[in-house]
C-alpha cells in the first residue's frame, strides 16, 4: 500500500477540558477528532531524519509488517522559549515554522521500504516525549519505538527515550 501523510498543525489549539459542572462530562472528549480506525492499535515512531531516528524507523517498519499493523510516523516540531526562565514565572514557547515535515513527508513518499505497510505522517509541536505518548494514546498505539541519544546534551538534559521510558503508559523501544 502507498504512504499516506496526514499533517497536524504544529500551532495546534488544546483541547477543551470537560467542564465538571456540565450534564455530560463526556461531551468535550467527544468533540475530540479522531484517528483514523486503519491505523489504530499501530507502531509510533519518533522520526526526525537523524541517523538514530532513521534506525529507529527500520526497526518500526520491520515490527509493524511482522504485526500486520499501520505505522505511525511523528515528527515533532521545534519550540523555542522567547524568555529565559527567572524562577518566578515559566517560560513562553513560541513555535517556530518547521518545513522541514515537508521534506520528510516528500522523503518518506518516495521511499521504497515504506510500501510494504500503511503508514501516515503526523507533526506535532512541544516536548517530544508528551508529543509522542499523546500520539500513541490517541491511536491507542501497541508501542513507541524511538532511537537513542547520542552527545552530551542527552546526557545533561536527558534523553527522549529515557524520559519516554519513565512516563509512557506503553512499551517503549529504544533502538541504539
Amino acid at each position: 500500500m502507498a504512504g499516506h501523510e496526514f499533517f497536524d498543525s504544529a500551532d495546534r489549539k488544546r483541547r477543551p477540558v470537560a467542564d465538571p459542572t456540565a450534564a455530560d462530562p463526556l461531551a468535550a472528549e467527544e468533540a475530540r477528532p479522531t484517528c483514523d480506525p486503519a491505523f489504530k492499535h499501530g507502531v509510533v515512531v519518533g522520526f526526525d531524519g537523524s541517523t538514530s531516528s532513521e534506525r529507529a524507523l527500520a526497526y518500526a517498519i520491520g515490527m509493524a509488517r511482522r504485526s500486520g499493523s499501520a505505522l505511525i510516523i511523528v515528527h515533532v516540531a521545534n519550540r523555542l522559549p522567547t524568555t529565559v526562565w527567572a524562577g518566578c514565572e515559566p517560560p513562553v514557547f513560541v513555535d517556530v515554522p518547521d518545513h522541514r515535515t515537508e521534506v520528510l513527508g516528500l522523503e518518506l513518499a518516495c521511499a521504497d521500504y515504506l510500501a510494504e505497510v500503511p503508514w501516515i505522517l503526523v507533526e506535532r509541536g512541544g516536548d517530544i516525549c508528551h508529543e509522542l505518548e499523546e500520539v500513541g494514546r490517541e491511536y491507542e498505539a501497541d508501542a513507541i519505538v524511538v532511537g537513542s541519544t547520542h552527545g552530551i546534551v542527552g546526557r545533561i538534559f536527558g534523553s527522549v527515550a529515557g524520559r519516554l521510558a519513565k512516563r509512557a503508559r506503553r512499551p517503549v523501544i529504544v533502538i541504539p
